[in-house]
């Protein structure tokens, strides 16, 4: 019995146990099949984000424009670990309810246009917005920065958006950030405004539909030289101030490689402007988020580095992808080779316009042998494959496009891929749509050619040979080569051959390496003949790859002290120090002010050194192993500080604020350097001495700082 108006308690329960468990069924469907772009159509999202970089916040208000294509009573929103509020559907208050994952509306969807929702919301990111060095108040303001990376369906850690690459939207972005730094977004900067006296507006618009993993904001100490293409495009090439002398040879051959692209490929670049962005302890080398791309500082270069390592190849293909990946996307992962393939294809072609066909030919040869090594291991995979390894998207995909390109001729090949992208333009595509717009183009079948080099998970390494012999540079290559397992004297002839003036870098080197172990009078002239090149990369050649200088060629070595390369320096700077004791002091004295590239290759190898020589400068001592340990601290970028850590491992020398940053590294949000860093205190686990310091410090640090080494203590 119940009386009026009062809800008996088990009735209740009952009912919200049916609703809790409806809710959980209609939840549980949506996660299984989040197809729901065949309801709703997304046009344009704007929002208004504030960035709190000290708290690691972000809060928003974000609106969003949408068709609805078919009855449904749920839209869902990706947003992960965020706190929703104040849903407003088509100006009127919206039952919600979110989840880990998202947000989902709830309402009696019917097929209309103009469709509005508002949302406001707040999150701290645990990825896809990473706060580089905010934790560390004492910093000059230039070591910190606010960046993204969405690849990977990480957008919407920090902004309500959509994981389905299917789903493209205009983004217009507005961001409150603290006035002293920079702030870089897709598309144009309207304004650029002042709302106090310690926060910015910074306001973008997008004219075109993106995929929400396109998205991206970066923050810093930035200045920026602008470039314009020949079609009139700006260009934006960021740096921080104290890096401005590299700022040339950084983005060496930018405007050409643009220029290029733009002619080769035979469709205008689709976006409004394009803005390059050199970030700290960035995840991978480079991101193309739409028209700005994203890229590690650890490219930044002088033109000693450039020789060695440089941001061409990255340049060109994060600009690639703006063409193939962001204007016209792959409808899902079984057709990534859309991006990654197309991209580092294209970035090849404009390595070849600036570097030459010899380059262009000794990097396809180089990929190819590495294929074929998978392929003969049993471990080939179709380009088709969604669970393929970069290997095979990146580089097996450049292949297939260079060899389809001979098949057709390139008047078909360009002709179809510029009938692909303007017929894709903003849209997502399958392998079969660009195959279709091939065959269209050149009249030719491409069933066989889709079999062999897309579905197959083979490396038709006879194919890819009989093309690399179309190359006189290749042939002669490896008739070089051929000749690995013949006595010098049989050969010595042909080799000195080689080295006579113009040396082919890539033959010279080839002989180097196949002198290598050798001392006799002959191999002793060829390595004269060698130094005698001049040629940076023969010269290098030696440098790596003679592991005992003989006497008579020790005059000669030490030239590659003074050589333009850093890795050239380094290298001569270890064997000579180590194999001529005598001179030690010397070698020292004249390497005293190198750097190297910008992880310190050469000023730690010179640190190192000077620490273990005996007599050398003993009074500094301390000074040099301060500034080595030094190198390690938690706010340096990691490239500097996974060298530091391997130097003080060799000399056994960690001292406790640089076992700290190595506790602190197993947490760091860089997979290369995170697994690094564990391997490194793995070892150091296994000294008694070091376990012990370990342990004391582990107890003397955050929990969640010291999670990893916690774990391998209590086994």
């Amino acid at each position: 019995m119940y009386f009026a108006g009062v809800i008996p308690l088990d009735y209740m329960r009952k009912n919200l146990f049916f609703l809790f468990l409806f809710w959980t069924v209609i939840l549980a469907a949506q996660k299984k099949n989040h197809n729901q772009i065949d309801h709703f159509d997304f046009n344009n999202i704007q929002a208004r984000i504030q960035i709190n970089p000290a708290a690691g916040l972000v809060q928003g208000t974000v609106q969003y424009e949408f068709e609805v294509l078919d009855r449904k009573d749920t839209l869902f929103i990706d947003g992960r670990r965020m706190d929703f509020a104040e849903v407003q559907l088509n100006g009127s208050p919206a039952n919600f309810i979110s989840d880990d994952h998202g947000i989902y509306v709830i309402s009696k969807f019917r097929p209309s246009e103009g469709n509005h929702i508002e949302l406001k919301y707040s999150v701290t990111p645990e990825s896809g917005m990473y706060f580089i060095n905010w934790k560390y108040p004492q910093l000059d303001s230039s070591e910190k920065q606010v960046w993204t990376q969405g690849q990977g369906k990480y957008t919407s850690t920090w902004l309500p958006s959509f994981d389905d690459i299917r789903e493209k939207v205009e983004f217009d972005l507005s961001f409150e950030f603290p006035s002293d730094y920079k702030l870089i977004s897709n598309g144009t900067l309207v304004s650029n405004e002042k709302i106090n006296d310690t926060t910015r507006l910074w306001q973008f618009d997008m004219e075109k539909p993106m995929s929400s993993y396109l998205v991206a904001v970066a923050t810093g100490r930035f200045d920026a030289q602008r470039q314009t293409t020949t079609s009139g495009t700006e260009i934006f090439l960021y740096y921080q101030p104290e890096d401005s002398a590299q700022v040339e040879p950084t983005y060496r051959y930018t405007k050409e490689i643009f220029n290029f692209l733009e002619e080769e490929i035979g469709h205008p670049y689709s976006w409004k402007n394009y803005k390059q962005i050199p970030v700290k302890d960035f995840l991978h080398g480079g991101m193309e988020n739409t028209g700005t791309t994203i890229f590690s500082n650890a490219f930044l270069t002088d033109s000693i580095g450039f020789k060695d390592r440089n941001f061409v190849n990255v340049n060109a293909h994060e600009l690639a992808h703006q063409w193939f990946g962001n204007l016209v996307t792959a409808e899902n992962g079984n057709h990534h080779w859309l991006h990654e393939g197309f991209a580092t294809y294209y970035a090849l072609l404009a390595e070849k316009k600036v570097f030459g066909s010899d380059y262009y030919y000794w990097k396809l040869f180089e990929t190819a042998e590495k294929l074929k090594e998978l392929s003969d291991a049993g471990k080939g995979e179709a380009l088709l494959n969604p669970n393929a390894s970069s290997l095979t998207f990146y580089q097996k995909g450049a292949w297939a496009l260079h060899v389809l390109r001979e098949k057709l001729g390139d008047k078909a090949f360009k002709q179809g891929v510029r009938n692909y992208l303007e017929l894709y333009s903003y849209k997502n595509a399958t392998t079969d749509n660009f195959l279709a717009e091939m065959e269209a183009a050149s009249g030719q079948d491409l069933s066989e050619f889709k079999t062999d080099w897309l579905e197959q998970s083979a490396f038709k390494a006879a194919q890819a040979l009989e093309s690399l012999k179309k190359s006189e540079f290749i042939t002669r290559y490896l008739e070089i080569a051929a000749l690995r397992e013949i006595g010098l004297n049989a050969k010595y002839e042909l080799l000195k051959e080689q080295l006579l003036f113009p040396v082919n870098e890539y033959i010279g080197q080839e002989v180097v390496h196949q002198l290598a172990g050798l001392q006799s009078d002959l191999a002793i002239n060829l390595y004269k003949k060698a130094f005698e090149s001049n040629n940076i990369f023969v010269r290098q050649a030696i440098a790596l790859s003679m592991n005992q200088i003989p006497e008579s060629l020790k005059t000669e070595f030490e030239t590659l002290l003074r050589d333009e390369s850093y890795l050239t320096r380094e290298a001569a700077l270890y064997k000579l120090w180590e194999q001529f004791p005598e001179k030690r002091s010397v070698y020292l004295s004249q390497t005293r002010n190198m750097i190297g590239f910008n992880n310190k290759n050469i000023r730690m190898l010179w640190l190192t050194l000077n620490l273990v020589t005996p007599g050398y400068e003993v009074d500094s001592n301390e000074d040099y192993y301060q500034e080595l340990a030094g190198y390690t601290e938690a706010w340096r970028p990691f490239q500097v500080r996974e060298n530091a850590f391997g130097y003080l491992f060799q000399l056994g020398a960690f001292n406790d604020a640089s076992l700290k940053s190595l506790i602190l590294g197993t947490q760091h949000h860089t997979y290369s350097f995170r697994k690094y860093c564990r391997q490194l205190l793995a070892e150091l686990l296994k000294n008694e001495q070091y376990r012990q310091q370990l342990i004391k410090l582990s107890a003397e640090m955050a929990e969640e700082d010291s999670v990893y080494l916690r774990k391998q203590i209590t086994g």
